[in-house]
């Protein structure tokens, strides 16, 4: 078998078992979501929780009062960075949690989409059987599964 086949089979392989591994991190609970963040944000709310003014959070992160301020209002609106973040959380003694949470299995994401699209390539196609289209988009799906190229540019419509 040439190399780069038997490269190719190892990946998918890889790619298989990653998935698997991490749908059962996320199955058994390892990651957990909360609700939506404080209107606030994080920041401010444990600062508040732990009675601290913005001037002895500014001090304990070595950064302005201003500085500080700025990035409460950045973690309220979504921008503001992980590296200032985590400098937050050491400086309020808290661990910095950040995680991406599949809404579903990823084995179900690779699913869903190897079926849209095979049915993208099988719309022109009349069922005339029902049962025997379903079971051609399931066999063009594994295929498409086990061939690894689900996420380029093409539009599952």
């Amino acid at each position: 078998m040439p190399f780069d086949k038997l490269w190719l089979i190892k990946q998918k392989n890889w790619h298989a078992r990653a998935r698997r591994r991490l749908d059962a991190t996320f199955r058994d609970g390892a990651v957990r979501t909360f609700g939506p963040p404080p209107a606030e944000g994080w920041i401010r709310e444990i600062r508040d929780a732990l009675g601290m003014t913005t001037r002895e959070l500014a001090s304990r992160m070595s950064l302005s009062q201003s500085a500080v301020t700025q990035l409460e209002r950045s973690e309220v609106t979504g921008r503001a960075q992980l590296d200032s973040l985590r400098k937050a959380a050491d400086a309020l003694d808290c661990n910095l949690v950040y995680a991406l949470v599949p809404r579903t299995s990823l084995e179900d994401t690779v699913l869903t989409r190897a079926r849209s699209l095979a049915r993208r390539d099988l719309a022109g196609e009349d069922p005339v059987d029902v049962d025997v289209f379903e079971e051609r988009i399931d066999h063009m799906a594994t295929r498409l599964v086990e061939g690894g190229r689900l996420w380029d540019d093409r539009d599952p419509g």
